[in-house]
């Protein structure tokens, strides 16, 4: 899904040839038939092959994604998921990022006193 996203739509030959320790041609392409059944990538056909697209937009896969990762590994609070954030980034945070992290944050304040 990474490279479909970065790339908008590709092989299954282009996935593989993209992916670092790639399993076998056949196993990406039951993975693709995997993920095309689950609804995540569609495929259409282009000359003599198939050429896959990701099924919904990246900000919607992204939303779901941060969802299920909040409720499994945070209880489904928030709180818990940005602390953990902010304990793996801090050092690589510079004032800027502090800045419109703040912004955010003051940004939900106000949206939560409505």
């Amino acid at each position: 899904m990474d490279i479909l996203y970065q790339r908008g739509h590709a092989t299954a030959v282009e996935i593989e040839e993209a992916m670092p320790d790639a399993p076998t041609n056949a196993a990406v392409r039951a993975k693709l038939r995997v993920l095309e059944e689950k609804g995540h990538v569609r495929r259409e056909e282009q000359a003599v092959r198939y050429v896959y697209f990701p099924a919904k937009p990246r900000g919607s896969a992204r939303r779901g994604a941060w969802q299920r990762v909040i409720a499994t590994f945070f209880d489904g609070s928030v709180e818990r998921t940005v602390s953990a954030l902010l304990d793996l980034s801090a050092a690589k945070l510079t004032p800027e990022d502090l800045e419109r992290i703040q912004q955010r944050i003051d940004r939900a304040r106000k949206e939560s006193k409505r």
